[in-house]
């Protein structure tokens, strides 16, 4: 059950890693720092350090910052389309704490891909959408929810994993909808 409730978590986080790359990083940093509730091994057990969880925190206020005014949140998505996914990779390895059990590669693979699939559906759908209709009014709020998301996703990703799991399995279906609908559309307008 444990390898399972690692996993979940793994997910869970690496998702919200595609939102913000750098919430759930501190999530796992301070839960692993503050509580027995999570150890984390070494390489990682490095997120614990006072110094990388205040990097971290400025991390998180710059790219909230860069997040709200709409021509940098393009720049700031398009040089997160390399740090998200990387961050998933992290908090996924990290999180499952079954890095004797499920090969490291694997693990960084699982992370990345996730990470990578909701920062792909971030930055080339939602964000754009959100700029062109409200002509970036919206984007602090859709900032602030966001990373409001992260937070909370992270937060029971690490407390309720199982709940994590079923919420990655709802998103991974839309997101695939999404795709679906989008290739429907473009093959039919051709």
């Amino acid at each position: 059950m444990e390898l399972l409730t690692g996993i979940f978590s793994a997910f869970g986080l690496s998702a919200s890693a595609g939102l913000n790359a750098y919430i759930p990083l501190m999530v796992i940093a301070v839960i692993a720092r503050y509580t027995d509730w999570f150890k984390l091994q070494a390489p990682f057990d490095t997120l614990t350090n006072p110094w990388i969880m205040i990097l971290i925190g400025v991390l998180i206020i710059i790219e909230f910052l860069a997040d709200s005014f709409p021509a940098v949140n393009h720049i700031n998505d398009a040089i997160q389309t390399f740090i998200r996914p990387v961050a998933g990779a992290i908090v996924f390895a990290a999180s499952a704490q079954v890095l004797t059990d499920i090969s490291p590669v694997f693990s960084l693979a699982c992370g990345l891909l996730v990470a990578g699939g909701v920062h792909t559906v971030k930055a080339a759908a939602v964000r754009p959408a959100v700029t062109a209709t409200t002509g970036g009014a919206a984007n602090p709020l859709v900032s602030l929810t966001e990373d409001v998301v992260a937070t909370v996703t992270s937060v029971l990703a690490m407390l309720i994993p199982v709940l994590m799991a079923g919420l990655v399995i709802i998103m991974t279906s839309l997101l695939i909808w999404w795709l679906v609908r989008r290739m429907n559309r473009t093959t039919t307008a051709s």
